[in-house]
């Protein structure tokens, strides 16, 4: 796994930067073998949105957690939706907050208001849910879907659409429940696809 810790110096002895959208340099770390990579943080002089441009190349690295001091709500959302995981409270050098997070000292960052769940998409952000969509379109392309996040029904009405209102965050669902979830639509489609059957004959 790829961790990515917020440092003010290029090696794995440089202390950690507690900042993490004006941190001074991101060092990439593998968990495994230990070989990392530094770069500087390219949006550390940015005028503002710099904890969402920093949160974008951190992903954009492949990283599955970021180790900082601080994260601020609008980062924590851009990194939750892209499923990284942030530990906040690190402190030392780059190498000493590794060993921290492998030995389970550091704590999640607490999610930010309005913030989706780890592994939701963000509001305005497009839905990888794997949502089957049984859209409930009516005519009017109302197609929620019922995929983990705004799943993307297949509701193809041709009526008019539907005033867009904000979606609220979808709250995370135990495995099991979404597993009987999808149990239950699959054995409807099936339904579906019989008396469909039968009206053609």
């Amino acid at each position: 796994m790829k961790i990515c810790v917020t440092s003010n110096g290029p090696t794995m002895d440089a202390s950690v930067d507690p900042r993490f959208g004006r941190c001074q340099y991101f060092v990439f770390v593998n968990s495994e073998t230990m070989e990392y990579e530094a770069m500087p943080n390219p949006s550390i002089g940015a005028s503002s949105g710099a904890g969402i441009q920093a949160a974008q190349t951190v992903a954009d690295k492949g990283a599955g957690v970021v180790i900082t001091g601080q994260v601020g709500p609008n980062a924590i959302q851009t990194l939750g939706a892209t499923n990284i995981s942030i530990v906040t409270g690190a402190s030392g050098t780059v190498s000493d907050a590794i060993e921290q997070y492998k030995s389970g000292q550091l704590q999640a960052a607490p999610a930010a208001p309005g913030a989706p769940a780890p592994g939701m998409p963000a509001a305005g952000m497009p839905g990888a849910g794997m949502g089957r969509g049984m859209g409930r379109g009516g005519g009017r392309g109302g197609g929620r879907g019922m995929g983990g996040g705004m799943g993307q029904g297949m509701g193809r009405g041709m009526g008019l659409a539907a005033p867009v209102t904000p979606t609220p965050p979808v709250p995370s669902q135990p495995a099991q429940t979404l597993d009987e979830e999808i149990q239950v639509l699959e054995s409807k489609m099936i339904e579906i696809k019989a008396k469909l059957e039968e009206l053609k004959k």
